[in-house]
């Protein structure tokens, strides 16, 4: 008689901890002041009006709010609040991770030591930009990107600020240690020895 073949015992995976993303995360991350304007400069770019961007994102939220507050209590409209800020900081957050990544790239295939594609070495056709052109250009891009959504979270943060009293925090869900049965389970095993 054959035996049944038996089922591989199945382990706990470690909890993944997540980055919790901050305002100040995106900040250290996204150009700064003067990064976005020498990408600006050097790449002939239309320059971002950071402020205007950060007043309109406030003014907005609070026209919203406004909007909201003779149906939604307090409670409530700190709870909308926070996920509609964490949505702004989420999105700049993208936006600032995208910037890092393509700057890398971009410094990648300028450097001739990195360099896979040889032929990158040689210079491209008479009056065409070479792949380490496109790459410096589409950088500086999402680096303008990235600026620009930091000041429409900025914006949201300070609305958020504004409107509840209260300085925004990301939401973090509660820590479980997992089901009362898995608890119980847990104990009964760990007695056993």
């Amino acid at each position: 008689m054959a035996s049944k073949p038996q089922k591989p015992v199945q382990q706990s995976r470690p909890a993944q901890t997540r980055q919790t993303i901050t305002f100040e995360l995106v900040a250290r991350l996204a150009p700064s002041d003067i990064q976005a304007e020498k990408m600006s400069a050097a790449f002939a770019l239309d320059p971002v009006d950071y402020h205007a961007v950060r007043e309109s994102t406030e003014e907005q939220i609070g026209l919203a709010a406004k909007a909201l507050q003779p149906t939604v209590n307090d409670t409530a409209m700190r709870i909308h609040l926070q996920r509609v800020v964490g949505a702004f900081v989420g999105s700049a957050h993208g936006a600032a991770t995208f910037y890092g990544t393509k700057v890398t790239q971009a410094r990648d295939l300028t450097s001739k030591l990195a360099n896979n594609d040889r032929d990158e070495d040689r210079d491209g056709v008479y009056g065409f930009e070479t792949k380490a052109a496109r790459a410096r250009r589409f950088a500086a891009e999402a680096g303008l990107t990235a600026y620009t959504l930091k000041a429409a979270a900025e914006g949201a943060v300070h609305a958020y600020a504004e409107i509840t009293g209260e300085d925004w925090q990301p939401y973090e869900p509660p820590h479980s240690t997992g089901t009362v049965s898995r608890q119980s389970t847990a104990a009964e095993l760990e007695a056993l020895g």
